[in-house]
Order: C-alpha cells, then sequence, then structure tokens
C-alpha cells in the first residue's frame, strides 16, 4: 500500500475545487500562482492516486430549501451492517450515510420533500430487517457547510 502525499499546494487546489469544481485550469493556476501545465499534472496526479474521486454538482440554498432533512440515528441488530447499509443505499432519500461509535450504530441524513414523506421515510427505515431502534432529529438550519 503506497502512502499518498499531499502537498500545502495540493492542499489549497483542493480547496479551490471544493469552492467550485467547473473553475477553469487556468484560474486555478492564477489564484495558486502556479502554472496552468503544473496545476494540470497535480489534478491528473490526485485523480490517479484517488485523492479526487470525482465532481460534484453543489445544489444552492434556495432549492435545497424545499427539503426537509433530518439526522436518523439507527442502532442495528448483531451483524446486520451490510445488509442495512444495502438497503439504505437503495432509499434515494438517504443523502448521507456514517457508521459511528457509540450507543447508534450509524447515523443516516436525510432529505424529504415535506414532513408527511419524511415520516413515511423515517418509518420505512425503522422497518428495515437489521434495525432494532431509530431516534430522529429534524435540521432546522444549517450553520456551516464546506
Amino acid at each position: 500500500m503506497s502512502t499518498v502525499t499531499i502537498t500545502d499546494a495540493d492542499r489549497a487546489l483542493l480547496d479551490l475545487l471544493g469552492q467550485n469544481a467547473r473553475m477553469p485550469t487556468a484560474t486555478l493556476a492564477r489564484r495558486l500562482g502556479l502554472s496552468r501545465t503544473t496545476v494540470q499534472a497535480r489534478l491528473e496526479r490526485l485523480e490517479r492516486e484517488g485523492i479526487i474521486t470525482g465532481y460534484g454538482v453543489r445544489l444552492s440554498d434556495e432549492y435545497r430549501g424545499g427539503f426537509v432533512k433530518a439526522h436518523v440515528l439507527i442502532t442495528l441488530a448483531p451483524k446486520s451492517l451490510p445488509r442495512v447499509t444495502a438497503e439504505l443505499n437503495g432509499i434515494a432519500e438517504v443523502r448521507t450515510l456514517h457508521s459511528v461509535s457509540g450507543t447508534y450504530d450509524l447515523i443516516a441524513i436525510v432529505a424529504a420533500a415535506s414532513i408527511a414523506e419524511l415520516d413515511h421515510l423515517i418509518d420505512h427505515i425503522g422497518a428495515l430487517e437489521g434495525v432494532e431502534r431509530t431516534l430522529s432529529s429534524i435540521i432546522l438550519s444549517t450553520r456551516i457547510q464546506r
């Protein structure tokens, strides 16, 4: 297993891409004080080494504001993690799934179009085979997102 070395310039490049993944290479180079060729080579290396695995879309606050979001803490029955993870992966409203330490085994970040749909979604998650218990908290606002 090889160790990937990330430089300060790589971190600065990744930060700029996090702000806008479609930023042109020439703009990235200008902001970083590097040549376009150097930035392109760094991007190719970061992709090849698996640091950059893809580029995504950042949705506007206005669009995202149309969803009701919640954290769903999930306690699992023994040995049910693979099955429950696979089932949650098949539910489009599950946006993120984290394995965590402590009382709960997983935290799912979910988004639904309405409170009624969120209620149905949480009931659906709770009814999955291998899920013993859930605890949900509706997200009122997001104070920091990077």
